[in-house]
């Protein structure tokens, strides 16, 4: 079967800035079809914020796409803030969003940190989701934060070096603790070279072949300097209680139609953890890439993703 092409270039018919609260204003944007079948987009990250490329794995003909960037994320304001971001806060966040675009229930589709957030959205409210597409599966449990920052030294081992050079090696030991800590410190200089080398660190082990322009792209976006430090946020203070809660609510979402994708080879997000998630979850629709890494641009995922939109089209009808 020949690999499906992204969907031409397409702007918003509606977009603006939405206040969830006295210090987080999140932007929002809706394209393609305004009377067609609602689809809202989870980015990953956390931080990653959303890009023009996003709208185009939905046919604009047939989807309503609404697309927002999380709190301290992409264009939502203030950029890279920790204060008041939760995972529970971000839920609340897309549900005040729904309501707010008078949407009754919808699609959704995350990947990376974004699969995460689907998931724990959609087991919160069930009955808000027509139906899923989850992307490089990530739990949020310490045995994935433990190998983003320790295991991949295992196959990167001097793009590791380099990450983990940056500190101290005495604080080695916590690089989670000494970049969070460069994060909330007040060294600017220091802050900005710590955000690109992890944006470096993560960029580069995030495809299966190299793709430079791609890794430049991202460490010269201003508004993805936010995700390292919402990234270290999130892995210190946002993990689950318990930690494999997102798998033991799967009896929620089962009924709910869904489609896994995960890259064969995705070493930010391993596959061991999506292989575990469709144990929990044999209903789901479970499709490995065998020749992809982690990105949603890499040509087999890409294709994957808009496959499974093009099959979810007669669900809602």
């Amino acid at each position: 079967m020949p690999l499906r092409e992204l969907f031409p270039p397409i702007e918003p018919y509606a977009k603006g800035m939405l206040k969830v609260d006295d210090l987080h204003t999140l932007y929002w944007e809706e394209c393609g079809n305004p009377d067609g079948l609602p689809v809202v987009f989870l980015h990953g990250g956390p931080g990653a914020g959303s890009l023009p490329v996003h709208r185009r794995f939905f046919d604009p003909a047939v989807w309503r796409i609404v697309i927002f960037d999380q709190r301290g994320a992409g264009r939502s304001t203030p950029l890279g803030e920790m204060q008041r971001n939760t995972t529970d806060l971000l839920i609340t966040d897309i549900e005040t969003l729904r309501h707010t675009r008078r949407i009754d229930r919808w699609f959704v589709l995350g990947g990376s940190w974004g699969s995460t957030l689907a998931l724990a959205y959609a087991e919160k409210h069930p009955e808000r989701c027509f139906g899923l597409v989850l992307r490089g599966i990530c739990l949020l449990r310490q045995s994935e934060i433990d190998w983003f920052l320790y295991g991949l030294r295992n196959v990167f081992p001097e793009v590791w070096s380099r990450f983990a050079g940056f500190i101290a090696p005495t604080l080695r030991h916590d690089l989670l603790g000494a970049y969070l800590n460069i994060f909330s410190g007040p060294d600017d200089a220091l802050k900005r070279e710590a955000v690109r080398l992890w944006l470096q660190y993560e960029t580069t082990c995030s495809t299966l072949l190299p793709a430079p322009e791609t890794m430049q792209q991202t460490i010269e976006n201003d508004q993805r300097s936010a995700m390292p430090i919402l990234e270290a946020h999130y892995f210190k203070n946002n993990l689950f209680t318990p930690e494999d809660k997102l798998l033991k609510d799967v009896g929620r979402i089962r009924r709910i139609p869904a489609v896994i994708i995960q890259g064969r080879y995705d070493m930010v997000c391993p596959i061991v953890t999506a292989d575990e998630l469709h144990r929990h979850w044999p209903e789901a629709e479970y499709r490995v890439i065998p020749n992809a890494g982690h990105s949603a641009l890499e040509p087999g995922i890409r294709s994957a993703l808009i496959e499974a939109m093009e099959k979810f089209k007669g669900i809602a009808g």
